[in-house]
């Protein structure tokens, strides 16, 4: 059965110019976002957490605080570095930050599986998952079929072994003949290295780290998203309450996010410059190398950076309902505000 088929009978089975960044310089693009200040002339603080440290990958949320984005948005934002998409669910849900990024699995997982609730997606961070499998050349892995027989180090919990699954049934891999070593997140790279695993779970963009810490050996990424196309990846969260709430806040703050990020894609050695002058342990070549990769899962096939469409939402959690990781119960609109989401 070719992938398409597999693909196919799995969903059938079940039923993302450059922005204005200086007054000489505009663009008018439709995917260029335009936050608005908040009209009373008074200022939100606003407390956002990243999707995961502060790698390169996230920079664009530094270059929406520098360049003032924030700031012409009426918002005075405080950045701190999440820890993953579980323990930024927890955040969020506890009233200790204000505005998260998730991956988009865990938060459907979350709030289908009953582990959290009043939690929405305003934005698409990535229309396509990073998610996914990283080896080195020589280790006898260029395809999904050859991780069978294999060990991938990947921490516990992890959406990309939660996901795995899934990963599996569409790529044709039997995941029995699959085993996965638990691994903390900074013991990965040393891991895959020393070939103490075959492979490991790691962001597609995390490939220039691989390689330094192999001392320059060439990654081979399997990425999810060759088989689960729908799925987006990292997604920007906010309470139901706060969007009922407080929408033109949302509106201002997810307005000057994006602008950040198609400025971050758009400018990635520029944007890796400043990650590097706001976080001392960041290295700006690193990051802009990231960046570089995220661009083409930042727009994907969208018109617009950051959109969460209703279809491509029941689509992608028609997957994960097929692969038994959700209810098949859980509907769009329990996690994503579509009324919130960026529109052409």
């Amino acid at each position: 059965m070719t992938t398409l088929t597999r693909r196919s009978a799995l969903v059938a089975a079940l039923g993302a110019g450059i922005a204005a960044a200086t007054a000489a310089c505009s663009d008018s693009s439709s995917d260029d976002p335009a936050p608005q200040s908040s009209g009373n002339g008074s200022t939100d603080k606003v407390n956002y957490v990243t999707s995961f440290g502060t790698f390169g990958r996230e920079a664009y949320a530094y270059v929406a605080k520098k360049k003032g984005f924030f700031t012409e948005a009426g918002l005075d934002v405080s950045i701190k570095p999440g820890n993953g998409s579980g323990d930024n669910i927890k955040l969020l849900a506890g009233g200790q930050a204000d505005f998260v990024v998730v991956d988009f699995a865990a938060v459907a997982i979350a709030v289908g599986k009953g582990q959290a609730s009043g939690l929405v997606g305003i934005s698409a961070v990535l229309q396509r998952s990073l998610a996914g499998v990283m080896t080195l050349d020589g280790y006898g892995i260029s395809a999904p079929k050859d991780l069978e027989g294999k060990k991938i180090g990947d921490p516990s919990g992890s959406i990309i072994g939660t996901l795995f699954p899934t990963y599996a049934k569409l790529a044709g891999i039997d995941a029995s003949k699959v085993q996965f070593v638990n691994l903390p997140a900074p013991n990965l790279p040393a891991a895959l290295a020393s070939k103490s695993v075959d492979a490991i779970g790691q962001f597609i963009v995390g490939k220039p780290t691989i390689e330094a810490a192999s001392g320059g050996k060439t990654a081979v990424s399997l990425s999810y998203s060759d088989f689960l196309t729908d799925l987006y990846g990292n997604t920007v969260l906010a309470t139901e309450k706060m969007t009922k709430e407080k929408p033109d806040l949302v509106k201002r703050f997810n307005g000057a996010l994006m602008k950040g990020l198609k400025y971050a894609v758009d400018n990635p050695d520029e944007a890796g410059q400043i990650l590097a002058g706001e976080v001392p342990t960041a290295k700006a070549a690193t990051a802009s190398a990231e960046l570089k990769i995220m661009a083409s899962f930042v727009r994907g096939s969208s018109s617009v950076i950051g959109a969460l469409e209703q279809d491509r939402v029941a689509r992608a959690l028609a997957i994960l309902s097929g692969s038994g990781t959700i209810p098949t119960s859980l509907k769009p609109e329990q996690i994503v505000s579509f009324d919130m989401t960026p529109k052409a």
